[in-house]
Order: structure tokens, then C-alpha cells, then sequence
């Protein structure tokens, strides 16, 4: 069983940027990749990045140019510096962890952390 602890959420205006960060721990040797998920209000959850353990990357169309994720395989932990974020980028953010591809179900989520942009 693996778990995630997310932190680094929190309340920015528009064009600033925040850091989170997710560690996970318990059995994560098989894990394949980790990202980050978000849901807004009113609407669905979507991807918005993952990183693969040979360091292949996915970002949302949407964050493509300002979002930019890493991992540190030692520490088990990754991060999704969020730059020049808009109001469009509030949601509830949620680690998550894949036991194969991003395209299947994860095999862990984090517990979320919230991160609102004012206008």
C-alpha cells in the first residue's frame, strides 16, 4: 500500500506561483509514475501532470507553458511548481500515484490540497 501526504497549497493572486509538493511512502518500489490531478468548482477532475521514473513527463494542454513537475526518486517525493497561475487554476489538488501508465486508474491518491487564485 502506498500513501501521499500533499503540502503547499494555499491562497496567491493571479500571476504569482506556488510550489507543492507530494511524498509518498509504504510499498512505492513499484511504483511507475506520480502527478497531479485537480478538480475545480462545478468542475471534473483532470490530469494535469505526471512524471514517469525515466523522467517522461504529461502536462495538460492548459498548464503546458506554466506548470513544470519533477521528482526526487530518493526521497520519494514530487513537486508541480505552478508559475504565473490564473483563476482558472483553483481547485483542490490531489498527488497520485500509477502502478503501470497515467492511462490506467492510480493506484494512491493524496488527500488533496486546496490552492485558490484571486483575481
Amino acid at each position: 500500500q502506498v500513501s501521499l501526504v500533499e503540502s503547499g497549497g494555499g491562497l496567491v493572486q493571479a500571476g504569482g506561483s506556488l510550489r507543492l509538493s507530494c511524498t509518498a511512502s509504504g510499498n512505492v518500489y513499484n511504483t511507475n509514475a506520480m502527478g497531479w490531478f485537480r478538480q475545480g468548482p462545478g468542475k471534473e477532475c483532470e490530469l494535469v501532470a505526471s512524471i514517469t521514473c525515466g523522467d517522461t513527463t504529461y502536462y495538460a494542454d492548459a498548464v503546458r507553458a506554466r506548470f513544470t513537475i519533477s521528482g526526487d526518486k530518493g526521497k520519494n517525493m514530487v513537486f508541480l511548481q505552478m508559475n504565473n497561475l490564473e483563476p482558472e487554476d483553483t481547485a483542490v489538488y490531489y498527488c497520485a500515484a500509477w502502478l503501470v501508465t497515467i492511462a490506467t486508474v492510480p493506484r494512491a491518491w493524496g488527500q488533496g490540497t486546496q490552492v485558490t487564485v484571486s483575481s
